[in-house]
């Protein structure tokens, strides 16, 4: 079973049950869930993690070096978008526990952010079907020009906007997925075009703006059209 669920909710779920739960962060980076007890990446992060209060074991192949049930919950933010193996990581996920959390990037947000780990990294792009509770997944495309840095992103998009960039998925037992190619073919936008339009609506918005300010924008404007020539 899969399901949206939100972070919230979960980071509840994980406080109440710290004390008696095995909680694994894996592919955390230097930014784990507070409540995992054990942290795991395929970068070495053990001397930051040693006096961190959190056990790190390095993730040398696609094998993840656990037993068997080993956590009672594993947290996956961001993770699955890089791997290559998708199937073969999700059944170990959920050999090692019975249930956990996956966040994953939408694909509005793999899409605008200027980054090589969205345009280079990520494999795969994701949606979820709240009809049939299966996660679609489908091979990266970039769909239109990224625009966004990550401080934009972090410091005010994902502040009101998160349900939009971001998925939030509880499973239990099982998690539903399937490949299946869900994106439409459009037209590409082209950020350049955007940005004159923007402009445009600017200048006829603003009747009052000084001469200096609209001499800018047409000079803004003529170089943006010699860059599309």
């Amino acid at each position: 079973m899969i399901q949206r669920t939100s972070r919230e909710y979960v980071l509840k779920i994980l406080k109440e049950n710290q004390n008696n739960w095995k909680i694994l962060d894996i592919g955390c980076n230097i930014a784990p869930v507070e409540f995992a007890q054990t942290v795991a990446d395929v970068q070495n992060f053990s001397k930051f993690y040693k006096e961190k209060n959190k056990k790190f074991v390095l993730i040398k192949d696609k094998n993840l070096p656990f037993l068997n049930n080993q956590f009672d919950f594993v947290y996956a933010s961001h993770v699955i978008e890089h791997v290559e193996d998708l199937p073969f990581f999700i059944s170990e996920l959920k050999r090692i526990s019975r249930q956990g959390y996956i966040e994953l990037p939408s694909i509005l947000e793999d899409n605008i952010v200027l980054s090589t780990n969205s345009s280079d990294d990520h494999k795969w792009m994701f949606k979820f079907d709240d009809v049939e509770k299966v996660l679609l997944v489908e091979k990266k495309k970039q769909l239109i020009e990224p625009f966004i840095t990550h401080g934009v992103l972090f410091d005010s998009l994902r502040k009101n906007f998160r349900s939009s960039l971001v998925l939030e998925l509880y499973w239990e037992n099982e998690i539903n997925y399937e490949f299946r190619d869900f994106t439409i073919k459009a037209k590409k936008p082209i950020f350049f075009s955007i940005i004159k339009k923007y402009f445009s609506h600017f200048i006829r918005k603003n009747k009052t703006v000084s001469v200096f300010t609209v001499l800018i924008l047409v000079l803004i404007l003529l170089m943006i059209n010699g860059f599309n020539f």
